[in-house]
């Protein structure tokens, strides 16, 4: 970092990361970009014929992973190999955070646990994420994102009533749970500083699927009904849809009663917001076939620019369905610097999605590509005062 350039809110914070596949490197990911330094602990690479590591961490030089472990430095260590686990327990020593995703079973197993690692650095903050949680029956089942949309119950919610459970198109809950494991990290470092203590935060792909259901759940919980599928539509804010327009199709939420107004205004129908049946939240929710049947009507008679400016000129929450590719031509996408170069080494220059928090006095900037794996080994083993004898001994005997 230059001297011009102003010092990063997580900079001097030291984190171990042990993450795989996507919801733990998503938690990481939030502390590496916002200066933590970040030290990513990569398996080693196999033999030939050998599983294929990428499997499960996705192709090392693939635009998923370099978007995962920008701004991060590597090193690979054989955690099984007594002096591989003995370097990862020097680097624990003066960390601040370590986060993994191991099922409970297997960091036990390791034994790289809470328990264990605790009694080497009392002020470690410890972050785990699993499928399912660290207590229970499913404790040790394996966890994707698909599984637990579907026992989640986000899929019953998704898709149209006449198709399918359907998954959504991104990995919402692992994404979900790295977000929340970033989040208790920076929780359990405040209470820290208060008590000079650790302590060990987790939440689960289920947990934060859970919390994101949100209202869905106290439908169930507190009213005792079981939420359906509705495709486009919201289950109790009326109209809120996808309508086509005569060249494509436009999403308009105008659930409460002053929105409805102002869009039959828009529409040139002023007369419906009038309509003693359609007046209410519930009497709209009850008509809301014929509701959507008549704006469906005037939409599709006219452009969708057309009803982006007639709509949002009159206040009504409305929006274009995009395609990635006019997703980042949007005037509004370009202006938020969502968008940040990169220079790979290998790679060349490339652009990352950037880190949506915002900090005033602060741009956005990606610091540093994705580092080829164990790229940056004999760096961190000097700064753990390692000779260079024993640099090369871990070397030889393939612990590091």
């Amino acid at each position: 970092m230059g001297d011009d350039e102003p010092l990063l809110p997580l900079a001097g914070l030291k984190v171990i990361d042990l993450t795989l596949a996507r919801a733990g490197p998503t938690a990481v990911r939030h502390l590496a970009d916002w200066g933590a330094d970040v030290i990513r602990v990569e398996q080693p690479l196999g033999p030939p014929g050998s599983p294929a590591l990428e499997d499960v961490v996705g192709k090392e030089r693939g635009s998923d992973y370099q978007n995962l472990h920008r701004n991060k430095r590597s090193v690979r260590i054989n955690l099984k190999d007594p002096a591989g686990k003995a370097v990862l327990l020097d680097l624990v020593k003066d960390a601040d955070v370590l986060v993994e995703n191991m099922r409970p079973a297997v960091k036990d197993r390791l034994g790289i646990g809470y328990k264990d690692l605790k009694l080497i650095n009392p002020r470690l903050v410890y972050g785990s994420i699993s499928g399912f949680g660290q207590e229970g029956p499913y404790r040790e089942r394996p966890g994707l994102d698909q599984i637990a949309q579907g026992m989640s119950g986000l899929m019953s919610v998704t898709g149209f009533p006449d198709g399918m459970p359907t998954r959504t198109g991104i990995a919402v809950g692992d994404l979900t749970a790295g977000n929340m494991l970033a989040l208790s990290v920076m929780m359990a470092l405040f209470e820290r500083s208060r008590t000079g203590v650790g302590r060990w935060v987790h939440t689960s792909l289920m947990e934060g699927l859970l919390f994101m259901m949100d209202f869905q759940t106290t439908r169930w919980l507190v009213d005792k009904e079981i939420p359906q599928r509705v495709g486009n539509a919201h289950p109790t804010a009326i109209p809120t849809d996808v309508f086509p327009t005569l060249d494509s199709h436009i999403t308009v939420c105008a659930g409460s009663s002053r929105m409805w107004a102002k869009l039959c205004e828009g529409l040139g129908h002023p007369e419906w917001a009038e309509r003693p049946e359609w007046l209410t939240r519930d009497g709209r929710r009850a008509h809301k076939a014929e509701i959507h049947k008549r704006i469906e009507e005037v939409t599709r008679t006219k452009s969708t620019q057309h009803w982006i400016e007639t709509l949002n000129d009159r206040g009504v929450t409305c929006g274009p369905i995009y395609s990635m590719d006019e997703v980042f031509a949007d005037e509004q996408v370009q202006s938020l610097a969502m968008v940040q170069p990169v220079q790979h080494p290998t790679l060349g220059r490339m652009n990352l999605l950037a880190s949506p928090l915002n900090f005033d006095g602060i741009p956005r900037r990606i610091r540093k590509a994705t580092p080829e794996g164990g790229a940056d080994r004999d760096e961190i083993l000097r700064e753990l005062g390692y000779s260079p004898d024993k640099i090369e001994s871990l070397k030889a005997a393939g612990a590091c």
